[in-house]
């Protein structure tokens, strides 16, 4: 089972000028899609989804994304854009791990690293890092394993931990990198009181062709303290946000002969249930 895999990225009303931002931002992007609920775009052939979900939740940095620039002057533009109403995390610099590396949360809300280095050795022109802090702090490692043994094509690239000198706990994760399927993903922890941890703000929906893969992923998923939710999410143990979801649903919302039966059966589903999409 190979399943597309992506975030969601959740905004009050501000997906369009988002994901617009995004594209200039990165170039190599375009918009696939856009209405009122939903934007979906592509920053260098990465699927994301904007949506305009109301001021429920909002993006924080225990999920960041990290982009890899092979150019310095690419980096300083992107910073300069994104940094624009925006707050900084860490500065613009040069640091250990890189010459020019900067931590920033943009003014919708979502956290961008900007390195500059090797895509070989990433990957990736972007990929999502989840920060393990407060009641998660001491799981990463845990998660990463978890995570990898569930998607096919899944490997744990690399695991770093804090060292004596380090200002952190010893033992613990500073830097994991892992692929599920074909999507690269980071993770770290931290010990320190951050004000933020999982949330609704940013999820990763995975894309599944038939109700065996529904079953599987959500039963994984949300076993062992993990929580159902509505429309086909559910939090895993660790907290982090997923979306389960037919890769016929777009399909089936394009069809204006039946896209509000459609929406009407799954806005009473947990899980979602294909056939009775089908029969709506």
């Amino acid at each position: 089972m190979k399943n597309q895999i992506y975030p969601c990225l959740w905004f009050d009303g501000e997906a369009r000028a988002a994901a617009d931002l995004y594209c200039d931002v990165f170039g190599n992007s375009k918009i696939l899609e856009d209405n009122t609920m939903i934007v979906s775009f592509e920053l260098h052939g990465q699927k994301f989804i904007g949506l305009n979900g109301g001021p429920m939740y909002k993006p924080n940095p225990s999920v960041s994304f990290f982009v890899v620039f092979e150019r310095k002057p690419e980096a300083d533009r992107a910073w300069n854009m994104l940094l624009e109403g925006g707050s900084v995390l860490m500065p613009l610099d040069s640091y250990p791990w890189s010459e020019r590396y900067g931590w920033l949360q943009d003014r919708f809300g979502v956290n961008w690293q900007l390195s500059f280095g090797k895509m070989q050795d990433v990957g990736h022109k972007v990929s999502p890092l989840l920060m393990f802090t407060g009641e998660q702090f001491g799981k990463a490692e845990q998660a990463v394993h978890f995570y990898t043994s569930l998607f096919d094509g899944s490997s744990v690239d690399g695991i770093l931990k804090y060292s004596a000198e380090d200002n952190d706990e010893e033992g613990k994760v500073k830097h994991a990198q892992f692929k599920l399927g074909d999507q690269v993903f980071m993770a770290m922890e931290s010990s320190m009181d951050h004000q933020f941890t999982f949330s609704e703000g940013i999820s990763f929906v995975v894309d599944c062709d038939t109700q065996e893969e529904i079953d599987y992923y959500w039963g994984k998923l949300t076993g062992d303290g993990g929580q159902e939710s509505m429309c086909g999410w559910l939090k895993d143990k660790y907290g982090v946000s997923w979306q389960i979801v037919p890769s016929i649903l777009p399909r089936l919302l394009a069809d204006p002969s039946r896209s509000d039966k459609v929406v009407q059966a799954f806005m009473k589903m947990k899980k979602f249930n294909i056939q009775a999409l089908l029969e709506a």
